[in-house]
């Protein structure tokens, strides 16, 4: 009887790691706040133009300078999180990130709101590194899984949703404060989120690192400036010489980067970035895949809000709940994919990039076979687009960062941060000009120009999603790599 029960408890199969969910949860707000502001401030965009007099360039600063100053300094706020400690980074980001909003909420005129974004763009990169370092951190590994799987749905939802949560804001015109709601939003959240992190969150830095790699932090900031600047601002500007002539010149910041941080390393020091991460095929493939995932993600919702409100005429709201059936789904299928990952794997990632890129090219035949636009005709593509995006998307993000030792946490963290959004930078440029140079109105009609250019966007992205499916097919095929 004894040997039974002794038996019968060895049997039992392991209990899973206690998940420190209070501080996992702080941090995932900040990511949340970063995310949505990314797209909360589109539908926002032409109550902003009349309220403040902004010219359309102006315009586009206030939704690029965020984005802007968000990519370029990431990295360094990742390292600068290493050095004085992840906690306190994250504190002091989501501080900047509050008080900026309040700034762009109480703004006057447009270079006050463009100044305003920029600085909450740096509270941003301050916050979003320090998300995947606590987490890899402070989770067991063998229950990481399940965290990132939440962080997926988190950024899925801040993604899909920002426009709806955008639209309704300004529909319910809170306090008569109109489109500065969406940055009102920020505030309480933001004062709630630092207190709960001096509480909740665990300070952490990185063992023997001594100090900020100043030139590394130049040569970085001044590469990724010049790439990402001209990808926001090209296709406005119709894409002129000096945009491929800082191309050439981001190029060369790179490779003066890579031979300054190869120099420190051989002479002992601390890099910025230590280059040896890209020699982890989970970490290098990884990272390109994610410039390819947010490639696509982010520019097509932005089409899709252009084509149902230019093309279609529905209002901010009404364009925002064109989403809610694939955000549900792209909610259950984020659940269920924590739960195969474990057993399954990269089969999981393999599975949902097919259906992804399946989604996309069913949305292009649909739409080019005949039919005219209609929120009815395109919501069942969009749900199966969202069944890929929860299979791919969540797990994503801990394949990336499986093998990532905890002394280059906050590195890597930047640098996986950094690729969200120059994908995102580099495919609004390419699908927004595919869908812009598509949409011709004045010679189509607003709803038949709006389904051309949709379908058209549909197809690119079926291409990215393409290439995106043949990166998950080469990632390492163990299921610790891709559950973590």
């Amino acid at each position: 009887m004894a040997n039974a029960e002794v038996e019968a408890v060895a049997a039992e199969p392991e209990a899973a790691p206690a998940v420190p969910w209070p501080a996992v949860s702080v941090v995932m707000v900040g990511m949340f706040m970063a995310i949505l502001d990314s797209f909360i401030v589109v539908v926002a965009g032409p109550a902003i133009q009349d309220d403040l007099g902004a010219s359309v360039g102006q315009l586009q600063w206030i939704l690029a300078g965020y984005q802007l100053s968000y990519a370029v300094l990431m990295i360094t706020g990742g390292r600068l999180a290493d050095l004085y400690g992840r906690k306190r980074i994250f504190i002091t980001g989501t501080v900047v990130f509050t008080l900026a909003s309040l700034a762009c909420a109480m703004a006057q005129n447009p270079g006050t709101l463009i100044g305003a974004r920029i600085v909450q763009g740096l509270g941003a990169a301050l916050m979003v590194p320090q998300v995947f370092a606590v987490i890899t951190l402070v989770v067991a590994e063998q229950a990481r899984h399940r965290v990132f799987g939440t962080l997926g749905i988190v950024i899925g939802l801040a993604t899909m949703g920002g426009q709806l949560v955008g639209g309704l804001l300004i529909g319910a015109d809170l306090f008569g404060t109109g489109w500065r709601s969406v940055f009102w939003v920020n505030v309480p959240i933001g004062i709630v989120t630092i207190l709960c992190a001096l509480k909740y969150v665990p300070e952490s830095r990185a063992t023997g690192t001594r100090k900020l790699d100043i030139p590394g932090v130049v040569a970085l900031s001044a590469a990724l400036l010049l790439l990402t600047f001209p990808l926001i601002q090209g296709s406005e500007a119709g894409w002129p010489w000096w945009i491929w002539a800082c191309f050439a010149a981001s190029a060369a910041a790179f490779g003066l980067f890579v031979t300054l941080e190869r120099g420190i390393d051989k002479r002992g020091g601390d890099p910025l970035m230590r280059l040896s991460l890209f020699s982890q095929r989970s970490f290098s493939l990884g990272i390109v895949l994610v410039l390819a995932v947010y490639a696509l993600l982010t520019s097509y919702y932005l089409a899709l809000s252009i084509a149902m409100q230019e093309g279609l005429g529905m209002s901010a709201l009404g364009a925002g709940l064109v989403y809610t059936p694939a955000a549900v789904t792209f909610f259950v299928f984020s659940k269920i994919a924590g739960r195969l990952v474990p057993k399954y794997g990269r089969r999981v990632l393999e599975v949902g990039a097919v259906v992804l890129a399946s989604g996309y090219l069913a949305t292009a035949i649909v739409l080019l076979s005949g039919p005219r636009l209609t929120p009815l005709l395109i919501i069942p593509t969009l749900m199966l687009q969202s069944v890929g995006g929860g299979l791919l998307i969540t797990p994503l993000l801990n394949t990336v960062l499986s093998r990532i030792a905890p002394e280059t946490a906050g590195m890597a963290s930047g640098v996986l941060s950094t690729a969200q959004q120059i994908g995102g930078a580099l495919g609004v440029a390419v699908i927004g000009a595919i869908f812009f140079n598509s949409f011709r109105p004045e010679t189509d009609g607003r709803t038949e120009a709006a389904g051309h250019a949709f379908a058209m966007s549909s197809l690119t992205t079926f291409a990215i999603a393409v290439l995106a499916a043949v990166l998950v097919f080469l990632l390492p095929n163990k299921k610790a790599q891709a559950s973590g």
